[in-house]
């Protein structure tokens, strides 16, 4: 029995990893089409013309959620710092709705491991959720409690002194922060969206031009490993899981959640089961989708499945993040209308496929088992070239090739040039983003002098 189950470990982690194989090169290609979105496209205003709840301002949600990251957590930060801007609540639901369902990863990871039909069913169904959500809010929305939960957060990250990122409307700390030559104190979540922030100051040109220096690169670096580090755990934690569950849980079990057969009552319960499948499920981001291949290995119907996909954003921890922004009412809200949402949507998407005869056939319990990951074919080669991208991206970061300044600002973190402000200290040269930053370097050298002067490698580590 030992035997047995050591056995069945080595094939759920060879299907896991064979997965993750498979996808390897679409992942990394589509986090730098994402990176080159991110880094110049810009998104400034965005607020602003979320603000009206009009059928213009639900198009401009789905437009800058498409072209947004793709982790659900950073949907639901970026999510939050519109609406306590003042965006309405249908147009910041539908940009978290259409960043974790209508990105270029994701859509890549769905033809390659699941088909076109369920990438057709991704991207019509991503705008009919968008659609049904915006109908049922527009319905049921309590405007009252969603403008005193808006002023409530307001007034307590004023009297907590919390200031947003202006890179990624995440929180900003102490720690990463600088004021400006005007006296404005700016605050951002992490060292990588303080540089963000500062190569955008910086920034000369288009995108063309800016591709054409190192500078250019190094914008898209740091993006793009910004954009590994969200996800990162949600992607490995997708595949490994999704091979043990393929290889460990007995078809019994899909058989007794899922009902069989055929009928539109069988339909709608498997497409209610893969929601509620998603939010216990504890896997979010582009991560649910090797755990969506093991569900239709286990023969779960098209509409459960899909609507096992959409769900991304009411897995509990995230339900829990919901909580933590808007209180127990909101967040409640939040998820009976998703709920209702992604349901329904993947009920319509199996009634319309199996209209128009595309849906497809189950791949079965031996899918994944009899599949071979390693080959030399074009997966291995597309791995190779986008190994190579993803390497040449990490390096041009670690180096600080192009980086604006090779000199770290000791008070503010920020990296500066040799040629603004300076101060000598103890033998070392210091050099300053501004002359507010220098003033207090001059009162305190001591308390700033440790950080040393220059950018060093260990920088580019974090």
């Amino acid at each position: 029995m030992q035997a047995t189950l050591l056995g069945g470990v080595f094939e759920s982690l060879r299907i896991g990893v064979g997965f993750l194989w498979t996808a390897a090169w679409a992942i990394i290609m589509g986090l730098t089409i994402t990176s080159l979105v991110q880094v110049y496209v810009s998104k400034e205003r965005m607020a602003r013309v979320l603000g009206d709840g009009d059928l213009g301002g639900l198009a401009r949600a789905t437009v800058f959620g498409a072209a947004s990251s793709g982790c659900s957590f950073g949907a639901v930060a970026i999510g939050k710092g519109l609406f306590k801007k003042g965006a309405h609540a249908v147009n910041f639901l539908a940009f978290m709705f259409a960043s974790t369902n209508l990105i270029v990863e994701l859509g890549l990871m769905i033809l390659l491991l699941l088909g076109w039909e369920f990438l057709l069913a991704e991207l019509l169904g991503g705008l009919v959720l968008i659609a049904v959500m915006a109908l049922l809010v527009h319905h049921t929305l309590p405007e009252t409690l969603f403008n005193e939960v808006r002023a409530e957060l307001n007034r307590r990250d004023h009297d907590h002194g919390v200031t947003e990122d202006p890179t990624c409307g995440m929180e900003g700390t102490d720690e990463y922060s600088i004021v400006t030559d005007g006296g404005e104190t700016l605050k951002f979540c992490s060292e990588g969206c303080l540089e963000t922030y500062r190569q955008a100051a910086a920034g000369r040109g288009g995108w063309r031009d800016e591709l054409r220096s190192w500078g250019g690169w190094y914008k898209l670096g740091n993006q793009y490993r910004k954009e590994w580090s969200m996800i990162w755990t949600d992607v490995v934690a997708g595949f490994l899981v999704s091979g043990f569950v393929i290889v460990f849980v007995p078809q019994w079990v899909w058989n007794t959640l899922f009902l069989q057969g055929d009928g539109l009552l069988v339909t709608a319960e498997n497409a209610v089961m893969g929601v509620a499948i998603a939010v216990i499920s504890f896997v979010g981001s582009i991560g649910n989708i090797p755990f969506a291949v093991a569900l239709w290995s286990g023969g779960i119907s098209f509409a459960g499945v899909i609507a096992f996909v959409y769900a991304d954003l009411i897995t509990i921890p995230v339900l829990n993040v919901y909580r933590k922004y808007y209180g127990w009412t909101i967040m409640l809200y939040i998820l009976g209308v998703f709920f209702v949402t992604m349901a329904f949507t993947g009920f319509v998407m199996e009634l319309l496929f199996d209209a128009l005869g595309i849906v497809p056939n189950l791949a079965g319990g031996e899918f994944a088992t009899e599949q071979t990951y390693f080959e030399l074919d074009y997966t291995f080669y597309l791995n190779l070239v986008a190994f190579a991208l993803s390497g040449f991206l990490l390096y041009v970061y670690r180096r600080g090739l192009g980086a604006p300044g090779q000199y770290r600002d000791p008070v503010c973190g920020m990296r500066t040039g040799d040629d603004g402000p300076s101060a000598s200290f103890d033998g070392e040269t210091y050099y300053f983003c501004s002359n507010t930053c220098k003033r207090s370097f001059d009162e305190e050298p001591a308390k700033f002098a440790h950080r040393g002067p220059r950018i060093t490698d260990a920088d580019h580590d974090h």
